[in-house]
């Protein structure tokens, strides 16, 4: 586009998407993250107090970045319609209200999952956090609707199909595994001591079940069954939509068998 191009569709084309701009704050998160961790060497619950803001940010960079990349590959009517835009809000303020709760627990050294000690706590954790949660959950869906119900989006045939199943399959996984982790009060099926060893990175037990294993597999279908789809395209396989709906059914087995290991009581990963 030129200086002397006044098209307003050709101006509303190049403008930044909402989901680059909320993928470019997350980055933003985990700089934060990682410059207090540097200086604040506080634990809570056994943990570094800005392990949870950096991993959920984490989370979030690779959540947005996904849609971002989707995003310029749909329909121009898809792209500047309201479900998308709607879809890109509610998914902006439910991210902002959970990072700065996280943020802001973590930093007087309290744990922001799980914690009804005051009212306050209980609102921000069972309304706030829940309902940001579900409304993540449930955009994570609705965009893969978006992506089955737009024809012209300009996608290949596997890549389509893993994206339309990869986002219903998170939608669901994480409603299921997400659903029980919060009624079970607690991500530990059975006890973990304190000290007790745990895997490098992700903190999930090694001596117990540990049900967010199963919930993080469960979140990141939205990542594999796409990038399966796009690698069957590249590949040229002749019934990509087919090997796609296998790979998910492979992969919601061993989402649910990690589910249930951990419901057993039994870590991914036994440690000593």
């Amino acid at each position: 586009m030129t200086l002397l191009d006044t098209n307003p569709h050709a101006i509303r084309a190049e403008a930044p998407s909402p989901f680059w701009t909320l993928t470019v704050v997350s980055i933003i998160f985990v700089g934060l993250g990682m410059a207090w961790a540097l200086v604040d060497a506080r634990q809570v619950d056994g943990a570094a107090v800005w392990m949870k803001p950096l991993k959920f940010s984490l989370s979030f960079v690779v959540l947005f970045g996904t849609i971002a990349l989707i995003e310029p590959r749909l329909s121009g009517k898809v792209r500047e319609g309201w479900p998308l835009r709607i879809i890109g809000w509610v998914m902006a303020a439910a991210f902002l209200s959970e990072m700065a709760y996280i943020t802001y627990q973590a930093a007087l050294a309290e744990p922001s999952h799980f914690n009804v000690a005051t009212p306050f706590n209980r609102m921000m954790y069972e309304v706030v956090m829940a309902g940001g949660a579900v409304s993540l959950v449930v955009c994570i869906g609705l965009i893969g609707w978006l992506v089955k119900s737009d024809p012209s989006a300009n996608l290949g045939v596997g890549l389509r199909e893993g994206i339309v199943v990869g986002f219903v399959t998170s939608f669901v996984l994480t409603m299921i595994t997400a659903g029980y982790l919060s009624a079970n009060g607690g991500h530990f099926v059975g006890p973990h001591p304190a000290g007790a060893a745990v895997l490098p990175l992700f903190g999930w037990s090694g001596v117990t079940g540990d049900l967010r294993a199963a919930h993080f597999f469960a979140l990141h279908a939205m990542q594999v069954l796409p990038l399966l789809g796009l690698w069957l395209d590249l590949r040229g396989v002749r019934a990509p939509v087919r090997s796609v709906q296998l790979g998910a059914l492979l992969y919601c087995t061993l989402t649910f068998a990690i589910f249930a290991q951990a419901v057993m009581g039994l870590p991914l990963i036994p440690l000593k």
